[in-house]
């Protein structure tokens, strides 16, 4: 059994959130284990809870046309989201849910390599952009350890905001360039700054 098969049966015992009782089915997440493209979305919904597969959805289902206009499917990249169960009601994942994940998808991360991260939504974003608006840097990239990180909205964005649809599009038809030229993205300068007790 591979590497990231392994963590996903490990992440399927996880019980360290209140929302573990609640949970169908755990969503570590799927595709292409040597994957150049890691899309991080935010947590699992109704559909993914039910399949234990992420972006199954209208969201999804969304995702796959995106993926569908630069010449990739699904299997071809890796797909995962920063929780990997489904908070009651849709509600947006709490910091203490985001933290006890986090060891997780950086195992993904680290197992995977990508060339690229792309986070779908603020609470990926957040991660590898703190601090920053989506409205202002979606679709921009940044370097940082030879992997590429590139800021778009969540697909259910463009569902619920039909103008935010021509900004989804075209952020992801950037994609293919910037991973051709990945050599040329620059390098992000680290922002030295105070660690607080708690941050994650």
């Amino acid at each position: 059994m591979s590497a990231l098969r392994e963590l996903n049966e490990e992440i399927a015992l996880c019980q360290q959130c209140e929302i573990a009782r609640y949970r169908t089915k755990v969503v570590p997440g799927e595709g292409a284990e040597d994957a150049d493209i890691l899309f991080i979305g935010e947590a699992p919904g109704w559909h993914e809870d039910q399949q234990g597969r992420p972006f199954v959805g209208q969201a999804g289902q969304y995702l796959d046309k995106l993926l569908a206009s630069i010449n990739l499917k699904r299997e071809q990249v890796y797909i995962a989201n920063v929780i990997k169960c489904r908070p009651q009601g849709n509600r947006d994942p709490l910091p203490v849910e985001i933290h006890n994940c986090r060891k997780w998808l950086e195992r993904q991360i680290e197992l995977i390599h990508p060339k690229m991260i792309v986070t779908l939504g603020r609470y990926s974003m957040d991660m590898f952009f703190p601090g920053k608006s989506i409205g202002k840097i979606h679709g921009t990239a940044q370097k940082k350890d030879n992997v590429i990180y590139y800021a778009m909205y969540h697909p259910a964005a463009a569902l619920h905001q039909q103008s935010l649809r021509q900004a989804i599009e075209a952020d992801m038809l950037r994609i293919p360039a910037l991973l051709a030229q990945a050599e040329s993205v620059a390098e992000a300068k680290q922002q030295p700054r105070q660690l607080g007790m708690f941050e994650v």
